[in-house]
Parts: structure tokens; sequence; C-alpha cells
């Protein structure tokens, strides 16, 4: 990619560019304020407010698929009661973090970066960004350059090309960007998609439409989980604020890591587990077998968690239902299936997933060099070798996205005060010369990472090029900055020779 030239240099130099004010960035600038005393920062945002997908996604029933003890911030706790949240409740915690550290008046939006270089001689990142109210283009330069932009496409989610789509008279909807007049009274509405959007869908959806039908080619796992956590409820009344969300904290990752790990070495024991969970709340001659037992083992793909099974509720109720088909086209009343029927629908919602756009489709170079992710091999998930001076944020695929964002975010900070300490200024990820086989960054089997698969990087086939997925594991991982020969620290005046 080619970066026009900018018109203007915007602003000074900082330390620290953290691209994106959701989640992951809000949480890496408190870091920052923290850990890193003295050191200079600033929060770049493409869209006109903070919050990243918990103000982007507005559809009806949106929440977390995490409970909100380890979705939240290791040094921001949690006090609300449920442990599963709505969005607004969640993009309310997220605003009021930032508020609460100093974090969202510095915040600086409609800046929307396209493109970095870094330069080895002058050991900094040449920032290329545009305005995008009016798409002036500026650069800035900073010593370390986080991404906190996620890894899906904003813009636009993932519909599939179904034959025929300009004859179907009724209203299609992709869930994020639902629109906010939409009135479902008596109509007939199809989800179409069987992961965790569709599964929260289904049951808001059914409150108000004449009837919901969840159309998936697959089934997913399903499971039910307390809206509110009893435990977490009696230790809050037991424990100090602090202490108490700790300890639920502790307790919900080692659960949550229990489950994993139960899934992956006895994986016919808890796909028997699910299924009997779903038998008991769906109505007697409900056929499972189609349409909640899937062909893959329990977290190949992401888990579905319902709160308080309302899921099951909707099914029970006879407010919703499931079909299990492969679509062929569109009809001028619905959709045609390879079964041969016809699913009429006023209105079609298409929960089939997300466009990834790793690493925010920033392009990057090194000395003038492109960066081509499939190229590159990720240093403990969250950096790429022989890229100096750039992070990601990229959470876990089998537990709270956060969990893993804290840790990376920490370990920034920490490097940051530890260069500043001591004269130095580059940290750089060097792949060994005896690296094995390595294998996809992301190896779950979901529809949006298969479709990106080659545009990824990768990961080898050991520590620290290869993280367990496993949170305890990579807390001691992310200690210590000092002590990996795999990073190569040195000052600014320092030459790079390979």
């Amino acid at each position: 990619m080619t970066i026009p030239p900018a018109t203007q240099c915007e602003t000074a130099h900082v330390d620290v560019l953290v691209v994106g004010a959701g989640l992951s960035g809000i949480g890496a600038a408190c870091h920052l304020q923290t850990d890193a005393p003295g050191a200079t920062w600033a929060v770049v945002e493409a869209r006109e407010a903070s919050g990243g997908t918990w103000d982007l996604f507005r559809y009806p029933g949106v929440r977390s698929d995490s409970d909100m003890y380890t979705l939240g911030y290791v040094f921001q706790p949690w006090t609300r009661k449920e442990s599963i949240a709505s969005g607004d409740s969640i993009l309310a915690y997220v605003r009021e973090t930032a508020k609460a550290h100093g974090v969202a008046d510095r915040i600086e939006y409609h800046r929307k970066v396209i493109g970095a270089d870094w330069s080895s001689e002058k050991a900094c990142w040449t920032v290329h960004v545009v305005d995008t109210q009016t798409g002036g283009r500026s650069t800035r330069t900073c010593g370390v350059l986080y991404l906190c932009s996620g890894y899906y496409r904003y813009d636009e989610g993932y519909t599939p090309d179904w034959p025929g789509r300009d004859g179907y008279h009724g209203q299609l909807i992709h869930p994020q960007h639902w629109p906010d007049d939409l009135d479902l009274t008596d109509k007939h509405v199809v989800v179409v998609g069987s992961g965790a959007t569709a599964v929260t869908l289904v049951p808001a959806l059914a409150k108000t439409a004449h009837r919901v039908t969840m159309l998936q080619r697959s089934p997913s796992y399903v499971m039910p989980f307390p809206a509110d956590d009893p435990v977490a409820g009696l230790l809050r009344r037991l424990l100090p604020e602090d202490r108490a969300y700790r300890a639920i904290r502790w307790k919900n990752v080692k659960t949550s890591t229990a489950i994993y790990g139960l899934s992956r070495k006895y994986p016919a024991r808890v796909k028997a587990l699910l299924r009997s969970l779903a038998v008991k709340r769906l109505p007697e001659g409900f056929d499972v077998d189609r349409h909640f037992t899937p062909a893959y083992q329990p977290w190949d793909q992401r888990m579905c968690l319902v709160p308080d099974g309302d899921f099951f509720h909707a099914l029970m109720d006879g407010k919703a239902d499931v079909v299990t088909d492969h679509v062929e086209g569109w009809t001028e009343k619905g959709l045609l299936l390879r079964s041969g029927t016809e699913l009429e629908a006023d209105v079609v919602v298409t929960a089939t997933g997300l466009n990834l756009l790793p690493l925010g489709g920033i392009a990057l170079t090194v000395d003038g060099e492109q960066v081509r992710l499939p190229e590159r091999i990720a240093y403990k998930g969250m950096m790429l070798d022989g890229v100096p001076n750039l992070f990601f944020a990229l959470g876990y695929t089998n537990a709270s996205w956060t969990l893993k964002v804290d840790l990376v975010s920490a370990f920034l900070a920490r490097l940051v005060r530890h260069l500043r300490e001591q004269g130095l200024a580059v940290a750089t990820p060097r792949r060994p010369v005896d690296m094995g086989t390595t294998t996809p960054f992301i190896e779950m089997s979901s529809g949006y990472f298969e479709r990106s698969r080659a545009e990824l990087m990768r990961q080898g086939d050991r520590a620290p090029w290869r993280l367990e997925q496993h949170y305890k594991r990579d807390s001691v991982l992310f200690q210590d900055v000092l002590a990996d020969p795999a990073l190569e620290l040195r000052p600014a005046t320092a030459r790079v020779l390979a």
C-alpha cells in the first residue's frame, strides 16, 4: 500500500501511541498512566466515540460472552451484580474507567491510522493519520506503536453472497449495522447463524416479533450460564470489594481454564454433558442431535454462553424455533433451502460473522521494507519477529479477551519504564534460527478465522513464540521484561546490522 504524502505534522512526538479507544485501548492508557510514570502517550480513535465494539454493536440483547469479572480490567473492579452483562453496561463501565483514570479527555477522535513506517536510524515510528471528518492527512511520531484496534472490520460485517438477493422483498440486516427504528411487531424474523450473536438475538427478538427462526448450517455448542453468579454474590457480601473482586476473578479464571482443559482432554464427555444440558431445557421430542450436536469437538470454536438459559426459554415458549439446513438462494418471500423448503421471512438477519482486518489494516514498513504478516511469527502473541517497538492487543479465543490484553498492556508499560530508566529505546523480537514448524496464529475453526487464515501472522512451536491459551502460565511468561534473549533491547544510537 502506498501512503499519500501528509499535508501536515499533527502533534509532538510521544513515547507510546495507542491506536483505538475501545476496551483494549483504554486499558492500555490506564496501564501506561499508572505503570510508566513520566512516559508520554496519546490515544487516537477513528470513530467519533470511545468504547469500540461496545459502542458499535447496537443489536437487541447485545451482551458479553465472557463473565465480567474477567472481561473487566484487573485494576478496575466490576461492581454490578450481573456476571454476564448487557452491552450498555459494558460501555458505561469502559467509559467510567477512562474517566476515573484521566484517560477520557485525552482521546483524539476521528483519527484513523492508515500506515506506519519504522526508522532504525531515528528509532521511531512515523504514523500516517487521516481525519475521518475532513479527509485531511497528517503524520505524527512515536517511540512505540500499540495497536488496540481488534481484528475485525468496523465498516462492514460478513454476509454470504447467496444468489437472487435483489429478488427478496423483505428487509435484510446485519447485526453490525442495526437500524434504530426497526419495528418487529407481527413480523416473522429469520436469524441466519448459530454463533454467539445469533443465540443472543433470538430470545431478544422473540420478545416483540411474531416468530423468530434461527437458521443454521450446522449447530454450535450452547451452554447455559447463570447471569448473576451466586458465589460472586456471597464473596462480595463477605469480603471488602477489592479482595472480593480478586477472589471472584481467580475463581472464574480457574473455572474457565478447567472447562477448556476438560474439553480438549475429554471431548466426548464434555460433548455428552452439553447435550444433556440441552435436552433438559428443550421441549420433549426436540431433535437435539440435529440442532444442538455439532460435528466439531468442544472448543474447536468458541462456545456460546446463554445467561440463565434464555435461548432455551424462547424455544420452550414456542416464540422461536431452529432450522438446520443450507441456504441455496433468495426468493421473493425469504430463503430457499437445500432441502427444497422455502423459509419465509419479513426480516432476515445475517448473524453470519465478521470480516477480519488484522492489525486494523494498517500498512507497516521497517526501514522501507513492507511488513507482510503471514511471513512473521508472533512473539508472546503481542509483537512480530523483526519488527521493533510494535505491539498489538489480541485477546484470548478460549477465555475472556481482557485477561490476555491486560497482560500485554502491563508488560508494555513495564518495558517502556525499563527502557527509559536504562537509556534504551528499541525492543525487537528476534526469531531463533532453529524455529520448527509454525502454525496459524488462531487455530480455531470458526468461519471468520478460516476465511482470513492466509492474512494472519503465524505462531511457533514453543514459548515465547507460542502461547498455551492458559492465563496462569501466560502470567508467568509475561512477568520478566529483561531475561528473555528472544527480545533484543538496544539504545537508539545502536545500528541494526541484521
